[in-house]
């Protein structure tokens, strides 16, 4: 999937205004007020309106939630009613979502239960099993290790790389914790102030950084992971 431009503009400022592929998984890194997010609500057609934006991308590929493309957001407990059983916030039949919910790892009778009675980890698997639940050609990643203790994050991360074999969808991963998305991406972007500094090959740029902003953002992802240790 090729976006060969995506332009954000408040008040004739241009805040965003890139370029990238996504071959199979691509991470878009960056510091807070670099973009990323901006990009990620453009993507979901939910930025607000006192923005305008443009984008340009492959004729073949529609850029609409629900259908072509799928959204894990962040923290799995906003992301679903507390007060609705998991099983009602389901859009698929009983068999469908069990078949889910077995490809996620977890136990069917789960999904009895209300969100507040599940762990974080098991809700971001829940979260994942209904973006797959749309056929997805394109998953929107939004920092969806973030509010997960370590060991679950490593769990999770190996579930989507094992899903993406399965299933063939491509994946955006919108973070500023390069380890974790190094672990799951083959290439990366990194961004700042709305432009890309730098992208290219996940290894090729961890091994060998061109711009002293990639450098930073490395170096303090995993001095973060040492520290964690």
């Amino acid at each position: 999937m090729n976006i060969s431009k995506l332009n954000i503009i408040f008040e004739d400022k241009s805040l965003v205004d890139i370029a990238f592929k996504i071959n199979s998984s691509l991470a878009l890194v960056g510091q807070s007020g670099s973009g990323k997010s901006l990009t990620l609500k453009a993507i979901l057609n939910m930025l607000p309106n006192s923005m305008s934006y443009e984008i340009k991308h492959d004729e073949k590929f529609e850029l609409i939630a629900g259908k072509s493309l799928s959204f894990v957001p962040q923290n799995p407990f906003t992301a679903l009613s507390p007060l609705t059983k998991i099983k009602d916030q389901f859009f698929t039949d009983k068999d469908e979502m069990g078949e889910l919910f077995t490809k996620v790892g977890l136990d069917i009778d789960l999904s009895l239960r209300f969100p507040p009675e599940l762990s974080g980890g098991q809700l971001q698997r829940v979260v994942i099993a209904m973006a797959l639940s749309t056929k997805p050609k394109l998953i929107l990643l939004d920092e969806p290790t973030t509010a997960l203790d370590p060991k679950t994050r490593v769990l999770i991360i190996e579930l989507l790389k094992q899903l993406q074999k399965e299933y063939s969808f491509k994946m955006l991963f919108i973070t500023h914790d390069i380890e974790s998305a190094s672990s799951l991406c083959e290439d990366i972007c990194v961004i700042k102030n709305g432009k890309v500094v730098e992208s290219g090959v996940m290894e090729s740029i961890l091994k060998n950084p061109q711009e002293l902003y990639t450098k930073t953002l490395i170096e303090a992802s995993f001095a973060n992971r040492k520290f964690r240790e």
